[in-house]
């Protein structure tokens, strides 16, 4: 036997092999339901971009339970990438506070070391400046990725795009991934 077909859904309880029309119309219902009450909660201006065809492309994508787990995969990368990034940027601080305390200690002129200090400050905000253009289009990429991960998951309303309108209906529709996975369909009721 198929190990596919085998896997049980950890949202329902129900081996694949088990999803029969009937089950699986039921929880495309229950998934439409779900997304549109979602999508009545939003700003008016993204419940207009949020179209019924689009929700129910979706919840047909979510009748696989693979895209919840793509989906949670995906978050906890960004999550690992984003601590990295942090630490990235911490370490750039730290190096400028060390090198403060190196002047602080060899110069004894007060005139010199504030010098030195402004001249200090200016090269650090430079390449603070820097180290966070580095990291924006670290994260820039990291959005990219994430979107054809999921567009060739055959998740509904996902494509690689750089335009802010589109990502944050994007993060919308991950949102209530998110919050679907952790509502459990019982299809007897």
């Amino acid at each position: 036997m198929d190990q596919i077909n085998c896997k049980k859904s950890p949202v329902t309880n129900v081996t694949e092999e088990n999803m029969t029309p009937e089950y699986l119309q039921r929880k495309l219902y229950f998934l439409v339901d779900q997304l549109k009450q979602m999508q009545s909660n939003l700003p008016e201006v993204y419940q207009s971009r949020i179209s019924y065809e689009l929700l129910t492309e979706l919840a047909n994508s979510l009748l696989n339970d693979t895209i919840f787990e793509i989906v949670k995969g995906l978050m906890e990368i960004q999550h690992v990438t984003e601590k990295h990034l942090h630490q990235l940027r911490e370490q750039v601080e730290n190096e400028y506070q060390i090198e403060v305390q190196e002047w602080i200690s060899k110069i004894h002129d007060q005139e010199e070391l504030q010098h030195i200090l402004q001249l200090m400050r200016i090269k650090h905000t430079r390449k603070l400046q820097e180290t966070d253009m580095k990291l924006i289009s670290l994260l820039d990429q990291k959005v990219r990725d994430q979107q054809s991960t999921l567009h060739k998951a055959g998740v509904a309303g996902f494509y690689v795009t750089d335009n802010p309108k589109e990502i944050k209906i994007q993060m919308f529709l991950l949102d209530f991934i998110l919050r679907l996975s952790r509502i459990k369909f019982e299809p007897n009721k």
